[in-house]
């Protein structure tokens, strides 16, 4: 792995886990995952339109990732509505890596060396700790982050094996991302009949904020799928539970523990066996 990928793909972690710290602090989850999408179809449409369309072979992988990906914000919606940020965070992104290695060896046929192998088991485990000793935790918010998990893995598999059909990561980004606010609207519709956004909506525009936060954080990903194997990229990718756990401690008044500063500091040894190259 190149450090232009692993600086990117870093950078796309904090990213992520700002925008899921927003979610998780905002009035109404739903709503504000709706109104991100938005900022999907502003994004997205003007490079679906310019762009070459993608390859044949990768539109049963969009479409595949679309519902993939709507179940996810519907988990993690109710995942956030039942515990806070750092007790299921962890868990939902920690169990993502080994669940997408899988994946990809069994569907990409994908075969990793040792050192990428430690990385990614570091970084799972450092992740999944953080979770540890918590007290108070739904077990719908356990079964609910769990289920994000698998979900996670699921999209990330079918959106490396498109992105890699598809001719283009681009392409496949901005179709992926057009469709899929298309698909969130009708949920969000389906849920509660109508929808109903003003700028008197106290999330609004923030939420439009991370909308392209989203968009550029997941990207980055795709295009770093097309050039790397899927799984050390994922793990990586997860990293961002650093990033969340420092966002919790700062602006959602959560705790930083010994505990959890051993956790970061397995994720971040993971994260330079991914990164290193000898």
């Amino acid at each position: 792995m190149t450090p232009a990928v692993v600086g990117l793909v870093l950078c796309a972690a904090i990213l992520h886990a700002s925008w899921n710290a927003f979610l998780r602090g905002s009035v109404d989850r739903l709503l504000t995952i709706t109104v991100m999408c938005f900022a999907w179809t502003v994004i997205a449409a003007p490079f679906a339109l310019f762009l070459p369309l993608p390859a044949v072979a990768s539109w049963p992988y969009i479409c595949l990732s679309c519902v993939l990906q709507v179940s996810y914000n519907i988990l993690l919606v109710i995942a956030y509505r039942h515990a806070e940020l750092g007790q299921v965070y962890p868990i939902i992104r920690g169990c993502a890596p080994l669940l997408v290695t899988l994946g990809a060896a069994l569907f990409a046929h994908e075969r990793l060396g040792l050192q990428s192998l430690a990385g990614i088991i570091l970084v799972s485990l450092g992740v999944m700790s953080l979770s540890l000793g918590k007290r108070g935790t739904k077990i719908v918010a356990i079964v609910a982050a769990f289920a994000t998990a698998f979900v996670i893995a699921c999209y990330t598999v079918v959106d490396g094996i498109g992105a890699r059909l598809a001719g283009s990561p681009y392409t496949y980004s901005a179709w992926l991302f057009l469709l899929n606010s298309i698909f969130m609207q009708f949920t969000f519709l389906a849920i509660r009949r109508r929808i109903e956004i003003t700028l008197r909506f106290p999330d609004f525009l923030k939420a439009l904020a991370a909308g392209a936060v989203q968009i550029l954080t997941y990207g980055i990903v795709i295009w770093a799928f097309t050039l790397n194997p899927i799984g050390p990229i994922s793990a990586l990718r997860e990293t961002s539970v650093v990033f969340a756990a420092v966002i919790g401690r700062l602006f959602l008044g959560e705790s930083f523990t010994v505990h959890r500063l051993a956790a970061c500091v397995a994720i971040s040894s993971g994260a330079i066996c991914l990164g290193y190259r000898s």
